[in-house]
């Protein structure tokens, strides 16, 4: 099968679909594989590392021409065109994207969407969401530590003592809990909080203090539970109580880490106006909703997150508090980010592609249903 790996062509991405790894084995099990030239270059990987694995180095059309197209985000309207009808595309395709599944079903690919995997055991290999966060929970807490004005840990100096940075976390997923991790090696005293009573332990094992917030009805227990491995919106009374949590223990913090998305639906608001004017100045916010919640005006579109006053790809100041709203931190780690990618994209085309080389979509098992897109110029998967 000839396999293509085009350049990613969206601003703010330097990851790469294939790595040297990976290419070396799609060849050793019989594939042609072009990579499109340059396309790992903001990776690390140089044409001559591809080259030396197998590949052949190629044009953009040469690439998106093939059989399978592996990509990081979803084509552009100026790329769709050069996919051909009949081909296989996998990629992270934005699911519950209706507009842009239904230019992908109107493209005339099988595409299949890995951000919709199913949350289970067996599909942890494939799990990009998963993958990708693990690095955005880690660069947060670096770009936290940079432009935080003190010290992270706390110091004992001829000069006096200089105390831990007080470090809040809202989310404690992937990403959630690797920031935890990662501000603990840095020395921070840790916060975090989570509507999962399950994450308590995880919390407590990485060294937070985890804030509770109790649960006064069913319907609240029943929410907090999730759903798929992922969380579920809350009921108002619940988030009155955790707002107002949130706000005191935000006063107090010198860094907070925000991290809470639902998938399909908006951010949920968890930093208020209020609660960011009342903060230290030279706090420091990171926004890992950018982009994907409410702005200040109640809109959605290029502003808000977490916090309605977050920019997205922006670093501002508000009431004294920087704010970090960069969209694709995974992509700020790109080498590291694109190997695990790469290796999530190996594992899962062991579904699809037989050992002769040839496509076998098998909708009885459970991960290809759950992650088919579009297929013979319709879109399979509801948003």
């Amino acid at each position: 099968m000839h396999i293509g790996v085009p350049a990613e062509t969206r601003a703010h991405e330097t990851r790469v679909a294939a790595t040297p790894e990976t290419v070396k084995k799609y060849v050793t099990q019989g594939h042609r594989v072009t990579i499109q030239s340059g396309a790992g270059t903001g990776a690390s990987f140089p044409d001559e590392a591809f080259t030396a694995a197998g590949a052949e180095i190629v044009d953009a059309a040469t690439a998106f021409g093939a059989d399978l197209v592996l990509k990081v985000q979803s084509p552009t309207d100026t790329e769709l065109p050069l996919l051909k009808r009949g081909a296989t595309l996998v990629g992270m395709l934005d699911p519950f994207n209706a507009d842009n599944a239904q230019k992908l079903a109107l493209a005339g690919v099988t595409a299949f969407a890995l951000e919709a995997a199913p949350r289970t055991t067996r599909a942890q290999s494939l799990d990009v969401l998963s993958s990708q966060a693990n690095i955005a929970g880690y660069k947060a807490v670096l770009l936290a530590a940079t432009l935080y004005p003190r010290f992270m840990p706390m110091l004992m100096t001829a000069a006096g003592t200089v105390k831990a940075a007080r470090v809040l976390i809202l989310g404690a997923g992937v990403a959630g809990l690797q920031a935890i991790a990662t501000a603990k090696r840095l020395g921070a005293v840790i916060e975090a909080s989570d509507v999962r009573p399950a994450v308590k332990e995880q919390i407590e094992s990485l060294g937070a203090k985890f804030l509770d917030v109790p649960y006064e009805t069913d319907e609240e227990r029943e929410a907090a539970q999730g759903v798929g491995g992922y969380a579920r919106p809350m009921p108002p009374s619940w988030l009155a109580r955790q707002s107002a949590l949130v706000h005191e223990r935000a006063k107090q913090a010198d860094v907070v880490i925000s991290t809470a998305l639902i998938p399909g639906r908006a951010a949920p608001t968890l930093i208020s106006v209020e609660t960011v004017q009342a903060m230290k100045p030279g706090s420091v916010l990171v926004d890992l909703a950018a982009g994907r919640g409410a702005g200040v005006d109640g809109s959605g579109g290029q502003r808000g997150g977490n916090c309605p006053l977050t920019e997205a790809d922006q670093v501002v100041v508000r009431h004294g508090v920087q704010i970090v709203g960069y969209t694709n931190l995974a992509s700020m780690v790109p080498a590291d980010a694109s190997s695990l990618y790469a290796r999530n994209l190996l594992d899962f085309l062991k579904l699809i592609v037989t050992k002769e080389g040839t496509l076998n979509i098998d909708l009885a098992d459970d991960i290809v249903a759950a992650t088919l897109l579009a297929r013979d110029g319709a879109v399979v998967r509801n948003a």
